[in-house]
């Protein structure tokens, strides 16, 4: 029983030692504290216009990159987004033009044909992005709302997600066309097509009932011809829009890196223009940018991730800081991509 008793006691000072090495301190000291830091997955999710089938990137390390396809029944797709919590990956189909989200996302075989799992009306006429507030989500529409060219506009529909299905709670009528969209916080920032515009709804999702609705503020974006793509990192309020040019030519693109975004954005007045001062950009022969219509930003890396239209790139930039002629460290053929979701796991 002796011989019991200090294996008890012997074993039970281990167990107090292990924990001291693996356990947070209250005291000021932490010297012997070891942290173990949990393995990360970095993912890129993407769109296309070419089949309308989902590609996932593993992006955790960019100089040994893979990917997996599920092959959906959409011919054209848009808008992406995943949702780590539910495993499920959603994409705005532009052939059914409806929401579609498909569930066991990461863990299916690539090659897999995949069926809607939660799924939405059709509604829409010619979508592009989406963005998420909770179980809120917001399509933005490019299509010619009156018929009239010579008056530009555009819709966000705007579907509440229910258990595995989509309902559309309301429609908001834009005075210009729509591209990309993004939220921060309540607020959506909104890519105003064909110009180089930026336009922001304050407490956008109070807006709930079908109705024409102003932008709180619209602001011109110095430097860029004609955004379509954005991105807000709230982490460390960083913005990138991109800037596709001339929508006929498939080198002249570019994006914009905006650091301490919204203090820049408060100090641009309506109307007014952010200068181009207060932004980094990334363009040139080497970068490969032409149409740009996509990007998602990883704040952990400082790398911007472009879904490239015209060249059917999926392109990825670090070492960003100084802007200019880069080349990108990631260069993967995707015909006709069309959007991006970055997923840090």
């Amino acid at each position: 029983m002796k011989i019991l008793k200090n294996s008890i006691q012997l074993f039970s000072l281990f167990a107090l030692t292990s924990l001291t090495f693996t356990s947070c301190s209250d005291d000021d000291d932490n010297n012997n504290v070891i942290n173990i830091p949990d393995a990360e997955s970095v993912k890129l999710f993407t769109s296309n216009n070419a089949d309308g089938n989902i590609n996932i990137y593993d992006v955790t390390d960019l100089s040994n990159v893979t990917a997996s396809t599920l092959i959906t029944n959409s011919t054209m797709a848009d808008g992406i987004y995943y949702d780590d919590d539910t495993d499920t990956v959603y994409q705005v189909s532009r052939s059914s033009l409806a929401l579609e989200g498909f569930a066991n996302a990461t863990t299916l075989a690539s090659g897999t044909t995949v069926d809607v799992d939660v799924a939405g009306t059709a509604d829409m006429d010619s979508p592009r992005e989406v963005a998420v507030n909770d179980n809120m989500y917001v399509v933005a529409d490019n299509s010619d709302v009156d018929g009239d060219p010579n008056t530009p506009d555009g819709r966000l529909f705007i579907y509440e997600k229910s258990g595995n299905s989509f309902s559309l709670r309301n429609t908001v009528t834009t005075g210009f066309k729509l591209w990309g969209i993004v939220f921060n916080g309540s607020d959506l920032y909104a890519i105003v097509d064909a110009t180089g515009d930026l336009a922001v709804f304050q407490g956008f999702l109070a807006n709930n009932t079908d109705a024409i609705v102003a932008p709180t503020k619209r602001i011109t974006v110095e430097g860029i011809v004609r955004t379509h793509g954005i991105t807000f990192d709230d982490d460390t309020d960083t913005a990138v829009l991109t800037d596709i040019g001339d929508a006929a030519s498939a080198t002249d693109g570019g994006f914009h890196v905006i650091y301490n975004f919204t203090s820049k954005l408060d100090a641009t007045p309506d109307s007014g223009t952010l200068s181009v001062t207060d932004q980094i950009r990334v363009s040139g022969t080497n970068t490969v940018l032409g149409n740009p219509v996509d990007v998602a930003y990883d704040d952990e890396t400082e790398t911007v991730y472009i879904a490239e239209a015209a060249n059917g790139k999926i392109l990825a930039f670090n070492n960003i800081g100084t802007g200019g002629n880069l080349t990108p460290v990631l260069n993967n053929d995707l015909a006709s991509a069309s959007a991006v979701y970055l997923e840090r796991d």
